[in-house]
């Protein structure tokens, strides 16, 4: 991972964040000065960013927001102080409103942005100044120092390009902690297609089905924010096993970008899980990203135990052959 280190400092009242990444410091200073490179992942998972103006001169300002998966919008703002490009950069981040005024009662945080080459590559050192100790421990209580972390780690992505990054790896699993896992997929075609495999009764029938031997029985969705869905699937004869299902709703829909939802298996007393998946497209490859939200690590690890992930792979690709074949 990235982020080789995160302090704070009540006496200084500061957080550092340090990482070192295998590109040179000009490649880094891009992805933190391009909003749409830098949207990819200054919002740590399950709290995507949009940079919805982004004025890179002194004195300028860029707007974010930050979209849980149950919908909730947690939004800043960047003032540009110093730009010593492609050294690094300095801006006053305050927590706003949706007209972009500042909170009553939130700090405003001055930031500095330093990329330095390393002998491998380069090195960000990201810190963060409070006015007073009660702003800093405000914003550590907030989750800061595994959110920034979450945050940057996902940056690997973003320098490598998605083909040198994930083509040809497969479903891959990171366990980001007890309740969170990252379930990431390169599938070679457009972000339109994708999406439409994944909310297309039709087109879902002839992928979405994990290892041979079974078939999809049924599928129905009330596609908005809010609706229902239930699907369910059954073995072909001669193959072992039972039928069984999903039912939930949808929480958050951004077509064709971004979709949360509930998941919970019909007819039992399971717990549900929260599911987020989101798409993004890059020189003609699409990578799927499932982040999974479980009410704890007994449950977490009950589910990847049934070879979840194994069986997802065999569904990608079946998409690929079929869908997008």
């Amino acid at each position: 991972m990235p982020v080789t280190s995160v302090e704070s400092d009540a006496e200084a009242l500061t957080m550092t964040l340090v990482a070192d990444f295998p590109v040179g410091a000009e490649r880094l200073w891009t992805v933190f000065t391009d909003p749409r490179q830098l949207e990819r992942f200054w919002g740590p998972p399950g709290w995507p960013a949009t940079f919805a103006s982004f004025a890179f001169e002194v004195g300028g300002r860029a707007r974010y927001s930050m979209t849980s998966a149950s919908g909730e919008i947690a939004r800043g703002s960047w003032e540009f102080l110093g730009i010593d490009a492609p050294r690094g950069f300095e801006v006053v981040d305050s927590f706003v409103d949706e007209d972009g005024e500042a909170i009553p009662g939130m700090p405003a945080m001055r930031m500095t942005f330093a990329f330095d080459e390393t002998e491998g590559g380069s090195r960000l050192t990201n810190v963060t100044y409070f006015d007073s100790l009660e702003g800093l421990e405000t914003v550590l209580a907030m989750g800061a120092v595994e959110g920034s972390t979450l945050a940057i780690n996902q940056l690997d992505a973003v320098l490598q390009g998605l083909r040198e990054f994930a083509q040809g790896k497969g479903t891959q699993l990171e366990i980001l902690d007890d309740q969170h896992v990252r379930i990431t997929r390169l599938i070679d075609g457009p972000r339109e297609l994708v999406w439409r495999a994944h909310v297309d009764p039709e087109l879902m029938r002839q992928w979405m089905l994990g290892p041979d031997g079974w078939r999809m029985t049924h599928r129905e969705v009330d596609r908005r924010e809010g609706g229902a869905y239930r699907i369910g699937w059954e073995p072909e004869p001669g193959t072992e096993g039972e039928p069984f299902g999903f039912d939930g709703e949808i929480l958050l829909l951004d077509e064709p970008r971004r979709m949360v939802q509930t998941e919970h298996m019909t007819g039992t007393d399971y717990p549900s899980t929260i599911n987020d998946l989101s798409l993004y497209e890059e020189d003609g490859a699409t990578l799927v990203t499932l982040l999974i939200e479980y009410p704890d690590a007994e449950t977490r690890d009950a589910v990847l135990a049934t070879g979840m992930v194994e069986g997802m792979e065999q569904s990608f690709r079946r998409m690929e052959r079929v869908v997008l074949g």
